[in-house]
């Protein structure tokens, strides 16, 4: 008898909400509450549970939520070893974008909503997703849903700016799309552009960064590269008309995460001629290496200026030994591309979406201005896809930035001035303020993942020593001070 078997990943919020419920007695065990919501989940969300029992199971969950505090739909919060892990994460983003000299630039989260729905902006599809909302003033207004509309706003705000300019910026955009697992309406982003520079180099450098940055994340990743020109010059070249090729790549640009055949439906309802559509679908769809792709092309489209930016591309990433795949189908649904664009996404992942991406937007902040031309090249990390995939990897154990937590035995003052002078070293310290007893005190940083205990008697102290356990190995040691805060530098060198 063949089994089948279904795998559900559960999510530590997950497993910490259903536990609440086997704590309040709504259900007897964790297994039952995962066998209800299978259930319902299997036999769909708008059925109604008939038998007596579970429908006293509904009922008392009902309850139970109705009278929980509750989070704005979309959003979640993030509990200490998330964040943990997400800082880390952060941090190599950070050194890696200023190892190629790129500095922090911080945006308002709201700006102008006539600046949010510009037309050179992001385009009517995300503006269906933008928050709206208004001063006291009756001013309208909009929470960002990127970072890259602020960016031009910054720039042409700035004119003294020497170019190229070049910034990276974390921080929370916020969309008011579907909800999903994995998606929210707050979200991270951490990005990189270069101000100023038309060269192809520029886009290397974006590319040849990207590679490094999940390099040190411990991550192999595919990098596909397009060019919008090249879109753009294949629909010329098929006939379809310049005021309707925005939407045509819009649709294309669900290819992979929808199939050919859901693409094909869209471009009919769309309008586009069948005979147009299946020679699109089989150029974009072109098979072979990076240079074979690109031969291929130049017969199609010759003379096309997005073929010439491609190939000085693969030229400047071939010098830089970097991998890549030239995508003939990589669209990318916002409307201010202009050339290059990039997406990445993770091997050997269940991660299957796209965890950065990004592109050359030439036209934006000239066309915001009404004069000038700037061009601009960059690229966007996710960082919530990028930590679902981290921990997939690295399974949180920590659950403290604590690496000593000291257990006073009747020497509380003295364990203070001992936190103090280990803090001054930059260790991060915590102590027991409730004078807990030793045991306790123990299953107490042993629960957190706290590495190391400092138990400071007076024994140890007549001595002017301190007693350090390893909670790993079990190993004990008598120190002085002096010699902890040794044991921790070095620690830190290997």
């Amino acid at each position: 008898m063949v089994m089948e078997t279904m795998q559900i990943r559960l999510t530590k919020g997950l497993i910490d909400e259903i536990q609440k419920l086997v704590d309040k007695d709504i259900y007897s065990s964790v297994s039952e509450a995962v066998r209800d919501a299978v259930r319902r989940f299997v036999t769909g969300t708008e059925s109604k549970i008939t038998v007596p029992e579970a429908k006293k199971v509904e009922e008392k969950i009902e309850k139970e939520v109705e009278g929980q505090l509750q989070m704005a739909r979309g959003t979640r919060d993030v509990a200490p070893e998330s964040q943990i892990v997400r800082q880390r994460i952060i941090s190599v983003l950070r050194e890696t974008f200023e190892l190629f000299g790129f500095s922090p630039l911080e945006t308002p989260v709201i700006e102008r909503y006539d600046v949010l729905s510009s037309k050179y902006a992001g385009g009517a599809e995300i503006l269906k997703e933008t928050f709206k909302l208004k001063d006291q003033g009756n001013r309208e207004l909009g929470l960002r849903y990127d970072l890259t509309v602020p960016l031009a706003r910054f720039v042409g705000m700035n004119p003294q700016l020497k170019m190229p300019f070049k910034r990276y910026q974390i921080g929370d955009v916020f969309r008011d799309g579907p909800i999903s697992l994995g998606r929210y309406r707050q979200f991270m982003q951490c990005d990189v552009d270069v101000i100023g520079c038309k060269d192809m180099a520029a886009d290397a450098e974006i590319v040849n960064l990207t590679a490094l940055a999940f390099r040190k994340l411990g991550f192999d990743a595919n990098i596909k590269i397009n060019n919008r020109k090249i879109l753009d010059g294949i629909l010329e070249k098929v006939g379809v008309k310049e005021n309707k090729r925005v939407d045509v790549i819009l649709s294309i640009d669900k290819l992979e995460k929808f199939g050919e055949k859901a693409v094909v439906d869209e471009l009919k309802q769309k309008g586009v001629k069948e005979e147009m559509i299946n020679e699109i679908i089989s150029i974009i769809t072109i098979k072979g290496t990076n240079e074979e792709k690109l031969n291929k092309l130049k017969g199609f489209i010759e003379g096309n200026e997005g073929l010439k930016e491609m190939e000085e591309l693969i030229d400047y990433l071939t010098v830089l030994d970097v991998n890549f795949i030239f995508d003939v189908s990589l669209a990318r649904g916002l409307s201010y591309y202009t050339g290059t664009i990039f997406e990445t996404v993770l091997k050997n992942s269940s991660i299957k979406s796209s965890v950065a991406g990004g592109g050359r937007w030439d036209k934006m902040i000239g066309e915001f201005l009404g004069k000038g031309e700037y061009a601009a090249v960059g690229i966007s990390f996710g960082l919530e896809r990028i930590f679902d995939a981290y921990v997939e990897k690295n399974p949180i154990k920590q659950k403290t930035v604590t690496r000593i937590f000291i257990i006073p035995i009747g020497t509380l003052k003295e364990s203070l001035k001992i936190a103090k002078l280990l803090r001054e070293s930059d260790i991060k310290v915590d102590i027991d303020l409730m004078g807990k007893g030793p045991s306790k005190n123990l299953k107490y940083a042993n629960s957190l993942g706290i590495p190391y205990v400092l138990f400071v008697g007076e024994d140890e102290l007549k001595q002017n020593k301190v007693k350090l356990k390893d909670m790993g190995t079990g190993d004990e040691f008598l120190f002085s001070v002096l010699e902890v805060i040794d044991y921790f530098v070095n620690l830190d060198k290997n």
